[in-house]
């Protein structure tokens, strides 16, 4: 099996809720096995050749969606699971705009910001955090936005389960992008 451009297939379990990004063999083994309940994408992800089937006197040919569904309940409320936070995708969350002085900067010049500072016990969270430029994030320091005189120009939010799966950045296929974007809360800057 020769690698693929797009190499990542989207799992869904059955009602269309994201579950994981497998990799092409996984989604090949679940379309093998019939473990697909429904499949999405305007076209096979990719298609791969095996030995030959005796029965159907014919080479074994396996098509594997970019977007697949399977059978069965999932094992959590995927909905309840608050993605983890990381610099890449809270930076995306915020379209690489800093909370102060609303500037776009590029990945490598900003920073995770506690709005509630680290040292006045404020969390590693979504609702804590915001990108800051290093001249921001210096000059707001120790303090609270209020205290700084610095208010932010947009509010943190936790992203949606379809959200988190666009933050991670991979490079998806642009019908895959367009599912989950279609399935975004109306209030998401991933618009």
């Amino acid at each position: 099996m020769h690698t693929h451009r797009y190499s990542q297939v989207l799992q869904l379990d059955i009602q269309g809720t994201p579950q994981a990004w497998i990799t092409l063999a996984q989604a090949a083994t679940h379309v093998a096995r019939g473990a697909v309940a429904w499949a999405e994408g305007s076209g096979p992800l990719a298609v791969l050749r095996g030995g030959f089937n005796v029965p159907r006197g014919a080479p074994s040919v396996l098509e594997v969606p970019p977007i697949i569904a399977l059978h069965g309940a999932a094992g959590v409320n995927l909905f309840d699971v608050v993605p983890a936070v990381t610099k890449t995708r809270l930076l995306r969350r915020d379209r690489h705009t800093c909370a102060y002085c609303g500037q776009v900067q590029a990945e490598r010049a900003l920073q995770c910001e506690h709005i509630v500072p680290a040292s006045r016990g404020g969390a590693w969270s979504w609702m804590n955090l915001v990108a800051a430029c290093a001249a921001c994030n210096g000059r707001k320091a120790d303090r609270t936005p209020e205290e700084a005189g610095m208010p932010l120009v947009y509010l943190p939010y936790v992203p949606s389960r379809f959200e988190s799966f666009l933050l991670e950045g991979r490079h998806i296929r642009a019908d895959v992008h367009e599912w989950l974007a279609a399935r975004l809360p109306k209030h998401s800057r991933l618009h």
